[in-house]
């Protein structure tokens, strides 16, 4: 096998980003994937009908919006039409009430009635500082803030959210709020779930939550299409189970889990960052239920059904006290689940009375219960009558997801606990978290700052540092494309 200057193991999006830095910088690079196709969180599959895709795990995509990686590579100019409702989220109450975030500020402001202006002043300076916020929050530190603002606007609003997530009059503003938090699948509230509630709280009325026409999978085409356009090579249905398997290569970057890492470093880790590793705590995990539906969501509120993603897990008390019962191991029978009906907003992805229906449950880490019942009860309580659009659903439980992707472990999508701790030293506290002690060897999976999401910073970071390290490289490759690309 002949020699190259990169091997990068895992197609995820940190995977693909640090391939595409790295191709770009003029190395040749390859890429193992156990799977038969690319994309780890971006799969798109027909499940159930061949005119009809589901999103395999990541649907909808703020972060490819906003992230830094993504904002310089241009997926619009490659083809990829990012699409956003007008109503980025929405959180349905008991009462036949909904709290909608408008991607319109005011529109929103304007349904919170007495906490609209509460909710103007933590969104609006956010919104006028957004890129700045957004760089801050993904850059890991490792790209100087171009905003000086940015740092103030966050810690005066995340602090104070860190401690509670009310402070509201009504029950619509606290839920909205509260909802996106939970995001940080994990105990609530907490800086953490305050940072995050912050950032896609206002992203929510800037770049938007959006899907991507077609389905997540066209981001990864996009992704490939430049990667071999510079000349990377991919392997699929190629499982790298150990690290000499690559000894070939210059450098190795690894888009797994630090549990997968483990495995494959065998004996050659030194003990103390071994055991450091072993030491990587993982969080809840998610159960993913994929519907095929007759017709629309029948929200009692129907405004719901405008929403590309909707929040379900009642007031603010309500998800308070799951999130944290979930956090700490005990199964529930209500769980705070993520729902998209994609063809609200792409109605391309229905097809004559056929339209995917994409939902996960927040459950304890390594659950085995089937979430078919436990996620379609959730949806009945504010959309009674939706089980008889049920065509047909599939399952996959927390335990389940480890074997559909070893580096969800438990089925942890975000790979690894999202606390304060393990948000600024993951996966091991290191100057550089992307370097391992094996020479040439980097961590570059969302175990790695900033963490979980679809915006490619880790693999970015990641790429950077050995282009520097490895390379000689100093200065960050372009990314953008030279001329507009379409992978259709």
């Amino acid at each position: 096998m002949t020699g190259i200057d990169a091997a990068v193991v895992g197609t995820g999006p940190n995977g693909l980003a640090a391939a595409v830095t790295l191709a770009r910088a003029g190395l040749k690079v390859e890429l193992y994937e156990r799977a038969d196709d690319i994309g780890g969180g971006l799969r798109s599959k027909a499940l159930f009908d061949e005119d009809v895709m589901h999103d395999m795990c990541a649907a909808v995509h703020p972060m490819a919006a906003a992230s830094p990686f993504f904002r310089e590579f241009d997926l619009g100019a490659r083809g990829v039409e990012l699409l956003n409702p007008d109503i980025s989220y929405a959180h349905p109450l008991d009462g036949g009430r909904a709290a909608l975030a408008h991607r319109d500020l005011s529109a929103t402001c304007e349904q919170l009635g007495p906490d609209g202006e509460r909710w103007r002043s933590l969104m609006q300076p956010l919104l006028d500082h957004s890129a700045g916020v957004v760089d801050l929050l993904l850059s890991a530190g490792r790209i100087l803030p171009r905003d000086p603002l940015a740092p103030l606007l966050l810690a005066r609003r995340v602090l104070p959210h860190a401690t509670s997530l009310d402070g509201f009059r009504g029950e619509e503003a606290a839920a909205l709020l509260t909802g996106v938090a939970a995001h940080a699948m994990g105990r609530l509230p907490s800086i953490v779930s305050g940072a995050i509630a912050m950032l896609l709280g206002h992203l929510a009325h800037g770049s938007g939550w959006p899907l991507p026409r077609g389905g997540s999978a066209r981001i990864a085409e996009a992704m490939a299409v430049d990667i071999t356009a510079h000349g990377g090579l991919f392997h699929t249905g190629a499982p790298v189970t150990d690290l000499r398997q690559l000894r070939h290569a210059r450098t190795v970057f690894l888009d797994t889990s630090p549990k997968v890492f483990l495995a494959l470093a065998a004996s050659r880790l030194p003990a103390r960052y071994a055991r450091a590793l072993g030491a990587f705590r993982y969080g809840p995990g998610a159960a993913k239920v994929d519907f095929l539906v007759s017709e629309p969501i029948p929200w009692r509120d129907p405004a719901v059904g405008r929403a590309g993603t909707v929040h379900i897990g009642g007031t603010h008390a309500e998800m308070v006290r799951q999130e944290g019962l979930t956090a700490r191991g005990v199964p529930t029978g209500e769980p705070f689940v993520l729902l998209s009906d994609p063809a609200v907003t792409d109605p391309g992805r229905a097809r004559s009375g056929r339209r995917p229906v994409w939902a996960y449950a927040h459950v304890p880490n390594g659950d085995t219960r089937d979430p078919i019942p436990l996620v379609r009860s959730r949806i009945e309580r504010y959309a009674p009558g939706f089980g008889d659009t049920v065509i047909a659903q599939r399952a996959i439980t927390a335990a389940d997801y480890e074997s559909y992707n070893p580096n969800y472990v438990g089925g942890d999508i975000g790979a690894g606990a999202i606390t304060l701790t393990q948000s600024l030293l993951r996966p091991t506290p290191r100057l550089d978290p992307y370097r391992t002690p094996l020479p040439g060897v980097y961590l570059c999976s969302a175990s790695t700052p900033p963490g979980p999401s679809v915006h490619g910073m880790s693999g970015y970071l990641a790429a950077l540092s050995a282009l520097r390290r490895e390379f000689g490289v100093r200065t960050a490759p372009v990314l953008a494309p030279a001329a507009t690309v379409s992978t259709r």
